[in-house]
């Protein structure tokens, strides 16, 4: 599982070094192949290739001919790009891909069990204040709804 929220830098060929901590887990599950998607909230889902592979399978049994599940196709699936992580654990961001999220210099990766989050950190920050607010608070004890933590 990966959890948790890392401060990361993307240098000037869109790389950036997974952090130490989930590498071991990476290679163990995917050999270090991994899947860049976008995400409809402006950042990018990093995805283990096994675990994409099953979203993918899911995306096409969809029926095609609902207007939304092709959109979602093709955002989804039309974005999604292999990668392989380096030696040195690093993964490239395509040029398209960081335009998507707005990815600059400083990035922030966030770990959702399954998958990973790339954020523009400016904008992770935004919405975790967003979130924050009094009405974000609300918004979210509805979404939880009987989740006890």
């Amino acid at each position: 599982m990966y959890r948790g929220v890392t401060y990361l830098s993307l240098d000037d060929k869109g790389r950036f070094s997974i952090p130490v901590r989930y590498r071991e887990e990476v290679l163990a599950e995917c050999e270090g192949k991994l899947i860049i998607t976008v995400d409809l909230d402006k950042c990018l889902l990093i995805y283990p290739f096994p675990q994409w592979e099953s979203i993918e399978r899911a995306l096409m049994a969809r029926p095609n001919m609902d207007r939304q599940v092709r959109a979602l196709q093709r955002l989804l699936l039309g974005h999604a790009t292999e990668c392989e992580m380096s030696a040195q654990g690093r993964i490239s961001v395509s040029p398209s891909l960081r335009r998507f999220a707005e990815l600059d210099k400083e990035i922030t990766l966030v770990g959702q069990g399954n998958k990973f989050e790339l954020w523009n950190a400016a904008l992770w920050q935004r919405n975790c204040d967003e979130l924050l607010s009094e009405g974000g608070l609300e918004n979210l004890s509805e979404a939880l709804g009987s989740l006890s933590l």
